[in-house]
C-alpha cells in the first residue's frame, strides 16, 4: 500500500530519508533517484549541448584548413573572454527565488474544509434528517467550490471532470443544481461561477438559524466568516492562474541562459595554438567543467520552469485529485459520522496525582533535560557585587602598598619616614600618631624601628567631620534666632520654621473633641481665645 501511495501522489517526498544526519551525507543517497530528479529534467538538453560541442570540435580539428582554424580560434577567444558579461548567476538566482516563494504561497492558499466542518458540526444541532441534510449539504457545497476552481487551473483535474456530468457522477453536484449553474453560465458567460455554491451554503446557514438549529448569532457570524475566507482562497488560486510571473522576466532569463551556453560551446573549445600552461589541453579530451557548468545552470532554469505552475503534471506538482477526494471524505465524516460523538469520559491515569511528575519513555535513554534559558548561566546581582567588592579590596590594598613605596619612600638611616616628608614651619592642623601604617612582615622583623611621628589620616577625617557639623549647627541656630533676613540686594525676606505642636495645644484639641461628642444638638461653643504665639 505504501508503494502504491508513492506512485499515486505526484509530489516527491524524501523527508523520511533525511530525518537524521549521518557521517555519510544522506543527500548522496538521493542522487540515485530518477523520479523528480534533475537528470530527468535536463538529460535531453545535456545531450544536445554535448553533441553540439563535439560537432564543433570535430569541425575545428579535422574539417577546416589553416585559415579557417585561425578564424575559428578568433571566435573562440572572443567568446571565452566576453562570455562572463552575461550576468547569468544574478538573473537566474533572482528569478528562481521569486518562483520558489510563489510556489509555496500557492500551496498555502489551497483551502481545506476541516475548520468549517468542525464549526458546522458543533453549531447546527439535532440528529434528525433535517439537521443532518443541512450539515452534509453545506460541506458538499464547500467541496463543490473547490472542484470548480481546480478544474479551471489544473489540467489533470479538468481531464477527470471535463463536464458537469462527471461532477454529478462523483457526488458533488445534483441535477437541479447543474441546471441553475448552466442557466447562470448562459446569462453571464464571461465570469466564473465558483462562488455560487458558497452563496447556497450561506443561505442554508441562515435557514438553520431561523429554524433554531443554530442557537446564537455569533455562531452564524463565525460560519459565514469561514465560508468567506474559503471563497477568498479559491479566488486567490484563480488569481495565481491568471497573473503569472511577468513574461518579460521569463524571456530575459531564458535568453540569458541559452545565449550563455551558446558562447560557452564556442569559447570552451580546445585551442591548439595555446600552450599547456593554463591547463587548456585538458579540454582536448573531455570538457568536464563545461559540462558541470551546464548541468548546474540549466538545472536551475528547469527548477524554475517546473515550479512556476504547481498545478500541472510534473513530478513535484500538487496532487489536487487526492485533495478533492480527501476533503469530501473528511467533511462527511466530521459533520455526520462524528457529529456530537466522543469517547466515554473517564478519569485519566494522573487523576490522583493531578499532574505527572515523570512521563515514561519507551527507551529511558531518550529522556533529556529541559532546555536551558539564554540567561541561565548569568551570575546574580549578589555574586556580581561580591566580585566587585573583592576586586575593589584588592585594588585598595595595591594602592596602599604603592603609596607606601612611592609617596613615603624608603626609611632613612634612623628608621623614620620623616626624612621623606617636607613639613612647613608654623602651626599645622595635621596630627600624628604612632604605627599608623604597618610595615611589611619582612621589614617588621628587620633592625629598623618604625617612626614615632606618622600622619594619622583617620583623625584628620574626623576633624573635618566635626568642623562640618559645627557649621551646620551654627547655620540652624541662625535660622531660629530671627525670621527676617535680608538678601544681598537689601530686600527683606521671611523664613518660616515649622515645629510640631506642643502638649498644651494637643490637650486643648482633645477637650474640644470630647465636648462636640457630648453635645448632640450640634450647638457649638466658640473656642477659647488662644494666645498667639510667634515662633
Amino acid at each position: 500500500k505504501i508503494i502504491q501511495y508513492e506512485f499515486l501522489v505526484m509530489t516527491v517526498t524524501y523527508t523520511s530519508r533525511v530525518s537524521t544526519s549521518s557521517v555519510l551525507s544522506n543527500f548522496l543517497g538521493l542522487l540515485v533517484r530518477w523520479r523528480g530528479s534533475i537528470y530527468k529534467l535536463i538529460w535531453l538538453d545535456l545531450i544536445v549541448f554535448f553533441g553540439l560541442y563535439c560537432l564543433l570540435a570535430i569541425t575545428y580539428r579535422l574539417l577546416v584548413n589553416e585559415e579557417g582554424k585561425r578564424f575559428f580560434e578568433a571566435i573562440m577567444s572572443y567568446c571565452e573572454k566576453n562570455g562572463s558579461l552575461i550576468p547569468l548567476s544574478f538573473v537566474l538566482g533572482f528569478f528562481v527565488r521569486i518562483v520558489m516563494n510563489r510556489w509555496w504561497d500557492q500551496y498555502t492558499t489551497i483551502p481545506w474544509p476541516d475548520g468549517i466542518a468542525i464549526l458546522i458540526s458543533t453549531s447546527i444541532h439535532g440528529s434528525d434528517d433535517r439537521a443532518r441534510v443541512m450539515r452534509r449539504t453545506i460541506l458538499r457545497y464547500v467541496c463543490l467550490c473547490q472542484v470548480i476552481v481546480f478544474t479551471m487551473i489544473s489540467p489533470r483535474v479538468k481531464r477527470r471532470f471535463p463536464t458537469y456530468t462527471q461532477i454529478i457522477e462523483a457526488g458533488f453536484l445534483l441535477e437541479n443544481e447543474k441546471k441553475i449553474i448552466e442557466a447562470m453560465d448562459q446569462a453571464f458567460p464571461s465570469y466564473p461561477k465558483h462562488w455560487m455554491p458558497i452563496v447556497w451554503a450561506a443561505s442554508i446557514v441562515m435557514r438553520a438559524r431561523r429554524e433554531n438549529k443554530i442557537r446564537d448569532d455569533y455562531a452564524v457570524k463565525t460560519i459565514i466568516d469561514e465560508l468567506n475566507q474559503l471563497r477568498g482562497n479559491c479566488g486567490f488560486l484563480l488569481y495565481y492562474d491568471w497573473i503569472s510571473v511577468p513574461l518579460v522576466y521569463t524571456q530575459v532569463v531564458t535568453v540569458a541562459t541559452y545565449s550563455f551556453f551558446l558562447f560557452s560551446v564556442l569559447g570552451q573549445q580546445w585551442n591548439e595554438s595555446h600552450s599547456d600552461e593554463d591547463g587548456t589541453r585538458i579540454r582536448r579530451w573531455f570538457p568536464i567543467l563545461t559540462v558541470l557548468q551546464f548541468f548546474f545552470y540549466m538545472g536551475w532554469l528547469k527548477v524554475a520552469e517546473t515550479l512556476i505552475n504547481p498545478f500541472g503534471e510534473d513530478d513535484d506538482d500538487f496532487e489536487l485529485n487526492w485533495i478533492i477526494d480527501r476533503n469530501l471524505t473528511v467533511s462527511y465524516c466530521i459533520v455526520d459520522e462524528m457529529h456530537q460523538e466522543h469517547p466515554e469520559l473517564v478519569k485519566d491515569q494522573y487523576w490522583e496525582e493531578v499532574f505527572p511528575n515523570e512521563i515514561p519513555y519507551a527507551q529511558p535513554k531518550m529522556r533529556q533535560n529541559p532546555p536551558a534559558a539564554s540567561t541561565a548561566y548569568m551570575e546574580s546581582q549578589s555574586k556580581l557585587q561580591k566580585r566587585h567588592e573583592s576586586a575593589m579590596s584588592t585594588l585598595s590594598t595595591r594602592s596602599r602598598n604603592n603609596f607606601r613605596q612611592n609617596f613615603l619612600g624608603r626609611p632613612s638611616a634612623t628608621g623614620s619616614y620623616s626624612d621623606s616628608i617636607q613639613m612647613e614651619d608654623g602651626p599645622s592642623r595635621v596630627t600624628f600618631s604612632e604605627n599608623q601604617f604597618d610595615l611589611p612582615h619582612d621589614e617588621a622583623n628587620s633592625s629598623h624601628k618604625p617612626s614615632q611621628s606618622t600622619i594619622d589620616f583617620n583623625d584628620l577625617i574626623e576633624q573635618r567631620r566635626r568642623e562640618r557639623r559645627e557649621r551646620i549647627r551654627h547655620r540652624f541656630l541662625d535660622m531660629q534666632s530671627t525670621h527676617l533676613r535680608h538678601d544681598t540686594s537689601g530686600a527683606p525676606y521671611t523664613i518660616t520654621v515649622l515645629r510640631p505642636p506642643s502638649d498644651e495645644t494637643l490637650s486643648e484639641s482633645q477637650e474640644a473633641g470630647d465636648r462636640a461628642q457630648q453635645d448632640p444638638s450640634g450647638s457649638k461653643e466658640p473656642p477659647p481665645n488662644k494666645t498667639e504665639k510667634q515662633d
